[in-house]
This record gives structure tokens, sequence and C-alpha cells, in this order.
């Protein structure tokens, strides 16, 4: 029977000489590395997702300010222009008034309609309003609106002659057409009436 302990024979070699064995590391299976790589790509995802979310809300944030901002442009675009018209507005009332309270004197409710007048055109002339001439003038659809034509033999046909209401222009645009009356070609002479 041999004891479970024997102690090999020696070969002559020296422990740890002769044949060396390379050190082995353990590698990474291909598994190993793929699964690190999606870990690592899902990690990246969720930053940029979180970033994504984050501009979006950002972007809505924006765009309802933004919305709220223009709603109130449009809302209050004309409180310049009516800040400066209510006075006017109260001159009419004080010239209404000074008719009502007794004033016998018609040319001076006159000169003050006048002098209200002239304030409204210096507003509407600060706002870019300027009138147009029309008297004299051919027709033209883009500033006319013809309410009817009256035969005359003393004016090219298609010319206007006579201003109903003044035309308006802001800046090049125009804001109210001139109601006119347009002259027509004269009734042609009947030949047994001359």
């Amino acid at each position: 029977m041999q004891e479970q302990n024997e102690i090999p024979e020696d070969s002559g070699e020296e422990p740890g000489k002769g044949e060396e064995v390379p050190l082995q590391l353990p590698e990474l299976s291909d598994v190993d590395m793929l699964s690190s790589k999606v870990q690592e790509l899902e990690s990246a995802v969720a930053v940029f997702k979180d970033q994504l979310l984050r501009k979006a809300a950002e972007f809505d944030n924006y765009k309802r300010r933004v919305e709220g901002e223009s709603a109130n442009l449009v809302r209050f675009a004309n409180e310049d222009l009516i800040a400066k018209i209510i006075p006017v507005l109260d001159d009419l009332e004080r010239s209404i008034k000074s008719g009502r309270g007794g004033t016998n004197d018609p040319a001076t409710l006159v000169r003050g309609i006048e002098l209200i007048a002239g304030k409204f055109r210096k507003i509407l002339d600060g706002a870019g309003v300027r009138e147009f001439e029309s008297v004299g003038h051919p027709f033209d659809p883009e500033f006319h609106d013809a309410l009817l034509q009256v035969p005359s033999a003393g004016a090219v046909p298609g010319t206007v002659l006579e201003e109903i209401e003044k035309g308006y222009m802001m800046h090049d645009r125009v804001i109210r057409h001139a109601r006119v009356i347009v002259a027509a070609e004269p009734p042609a002479a009947e030949p047994g009436n001359e």
C-alpha cells in the first residue's frame, strides 16, 4: 500500500525552471464584450433621451411664452394710437357742449372743428396714414370704388369727376378706397334731333 503523501521523484530539474508557463489573464468572451458595449450604449441613450426631453420641455415653454406675448401684442397694438385719439375726442365733446351751451357764433364753432380735424390729420400722419387725390385722375380700381358713372362732355371718359369719400393709404397700402363718381361717354346725339 502506498502512502498518500508521496513525494514525487526528482526529475533533476529545479522547480520553476524549464518550461515557462505564460501568465494567463482571463479573456473577455465576445458575449461579455458585447454586453459591456450594450450597457455603455444604453447609458448614452439614457443621457441623450434626458437631454431631448429637457429641450422639448424648454421649447414648449418658449412656444407658450411667445404665443402669449404675440397675443398681447395684437391685443394692445393700437394702444398708442388710441391714447393719442382720446384727447381729440375730448375736444369734440367740448365743441358739442359749447354748441349746445348757446354759442351763437357758427364761425367759432366751425373754427374749433377745423382745429380738431387738424389734430386728427396730425395723428394719422404720424401713423403713416395719408389721403390721396382722386379728382381729375383716371379711375383705378386699386384706389377707387365707383359709385356711379355720369355722362360728361367736358371730361375724358373714365376720369374721376367727384370724390364722395376720400381714400387713405397707410405707408404704401390702400386702407380705404376713395368712393368716386366717374365720367362716362356722353350720350350720342340722335340723328333726327339736330
